[in-house]
């Protein structure tokens, strides 16, 4: 996901984001763990999304105060 489409939304929709983010990248590790994930790379791509919207969240928070 790209910033800018991260930066439109509101800070609800960014923390439910982070909250889907972080249950895909939860599943990614239990495949990677049972040997069924095939492209690992999906990992590191999952994590670099988590902390690009918790940025944009702490972003919005932090103008908001």
């Amino acid at each position: 996901m790209k910033a800018s489409e991260l930066r439109a939304k509101d800070v609800a929709a960014l923390e439910k984001e982070v909250s889907d983010l972080l249950k895909a990248h939860f599943n990614l590790r239990m495949q990677k763990g049972t040997q069924q994930l095939g492209n690992t790379s999906l990992l590191g791509n999952t994590r670099r999304d988590i902390a690009r919207a918790k940025t944009i969240l702490a972003e919005k928070k932090g103008a908001a105060k």
